[in-house]
């Protein structure tokens, strides 16, 4: 465990890395960015042994670093209390994407992940040997015992489900989150005939029935093929629900339909904007208004359209001066590029090579949520018009994307982000966003900003 105190730790514009492309800068980087406003641990993954699709070095923010006269929120979670529930909840979710809180505010943890594996991930991906080996309290039964019948086998089933899903609920519980919002078209992903994940609001034993479970179906990666053939418009593009795979009904608690002023019964009539729109309001509306609780956010592997929400919560608390208050335009642009899309696992140059181009979608859909609408606090947002001399600069920018857009990882191995080999491709034809967008017009700036 490495502790990281705040400092001042400004990038040199004159003096600049010797590889400023390079996966260790671009890590060092994101890390100063985080150290401008945060206290924070680091729970190590250099060879993916916790997660083979996470950041090596992934971020636990423990408390905002802010001015003496003000009120200072911090988590109560312990480093080492946290990385063992992660070694033992894991194996819970698609392709080990475990719950990892990425964004604090107000001491509430914004979480990521994938969705719940089901049963032909978690048996081909683990044996009961492993299962019910481990520590002293990890040993339920002979895992070597031969079932005598269905019910024996099924009786076995329930206890791995038990064990499994157990740990990822008290993971859930000690990051103090309630609120999960499911973002998957399907109940179950199926792939030729089999349930190849779940997710909570399917489990049969009602594991997750503590927890507020919004289920919020919203497009996967390959409907954004017909976004960048629309030549990139949104607008009166709507979802087909009408396909045989989609059987996820939107299901919101009423407490939080009736405060937003939203007809959620015309959900499927939509485009793409409102549909984004009013699910973003809806996941700013739940950190904003409960004092003590968290959120998770997934979708089926945790790599499109989640980082799509969480980098659009990201920026609008941050334009709000919630949360990075101390970053500028171009800093928090490099830090959700970098962390929130590359380091959690977003395949760009696979995407772009498929034309669905969710990324670019994400950064040009800031321009549908600056209204007051979408603030979590009364003052009124500033638009930021120009650049400050900063000490990130386009040209920083430029290199990240250049590492982005030529560098793939394979999903299924344990390859990541500066793990493993490492493939060249060639670099896919599209938009150069957010190099041609201009930072400074981001988004509105946080109130401090002057």
């Amino acid at each position: 465990m490495q502790r990281q105190w705040r400092g001042k730790l400004p990038f040199n514009r004159k003096k600049p890395p010797e590889n400023p492309g390079s996966m260790e800068t671009i890590e060092k980087r994101c890390l100063e960015l985080f150290a401008r406003d945060y206290k924070f641990s680091i729970i190590h993954n250099s060879n993916g042994e916790v997660c083979g699709h996470y950041p090596r070095q992934i971020v636990f923010l423990e408390y905002e670093c802010v001015d003496v006269d003000r009120d200072r929120f911090e988590s109560t979670v312990q480093i080492s209390k946290l990385q063992d529930l992660v070694s033992r909840s894991k194996l819970a979710r698609c392709r080990g994407r475990f719950v990892c809180p990425v964004i604090l505010y107000n001491g509430k943890h914004i979480c990521r992940s994938s969705t719940l594996a089901g049963w032909g991930e978690l048996y081909g991906r683990t044996g009961y040997n492993y299962i019910f080996s481990g520590g002293s309290d990890d040993n339920w039964t002979d895992s070597e015992e031969v079932p005598d019948d269905d019910s024996a086998i099924r009786n076995r089933d329930t206890q791995l489900f038990d064990k499994v899903r157990g740990h990822d609920i008290k993971l859930l519980q000690y990051l103090s989150v309630r609120y999960i919002c499911d973002l998957m078209m399907e109940n179950k992903k199926v792939k030729f005939g089999l349930n190849v994940t779940s997710s909570e609001k399917v489990d049969k034993a009602q594991r997750y029935a503590d927890f507020a479970l919004l289920s919020v179906p919203y497009p996967g990666c390959e409907f954004f093929k017909e976004y960048k053939d629309r030549n990139y418009t949104a607008e009166g593009l709507v979802f087909n629900w009408n396909q045989d795979y989609v059987d996820a009904p939107l299901t919101i608690p009423a407490s939080f339909t009736q405060k937003l002023n939203i007809d959620w019964t015309q959900y499927q009539s939509w485009d793409l904007v409102e549909q984004t729109q009013n699910y973003l309001k809806l996941l700013l509306h739940i950190i904003n208004n409960d004092d003590d609780c968290g959120l998770l956010v997934h979708c089926i592997s945790g790599w499109d359209r989640t980082p799509l929400f969480v980098s659009l919560l990201r920026l609008s608390l941050w334009a709000d001066g919630a949360v990075h208050a101390n970053l500028e335009p171009a800093e928090i642009l490099y830090l959700t590029i970098a962390y929130d899309w590359f380091f959690f696992g977003h395949m760009l140059p696979d995407r772009l090579s498929k034309g669905e181009e969710i990324f670019f979608f994400c950064f040009n859909s800031l321009k549908h949520i600056v209204s007051e609408k979408f603030s979590v606090v009364r003052k009124q947002r500033r638009k930021y018009s120009h650049f400050r001399d900063g000490d990130l600069t386009v040209e920083d920018l430029c290199q990240l994307h250049s590492c982005i857009s030529n560098v793939y990882f394979h999903p299924f191995s344990s390859n990541h982000p500066g793990v493993g080999s490492r493939e060249q491709q060639p670099k896919p034809k599209g938009p150069d966003f957010p190099l041609q967008c201009q930072p400074g017009l981001l988004l509105r700036r946080n109130p401090k900003a002057s």
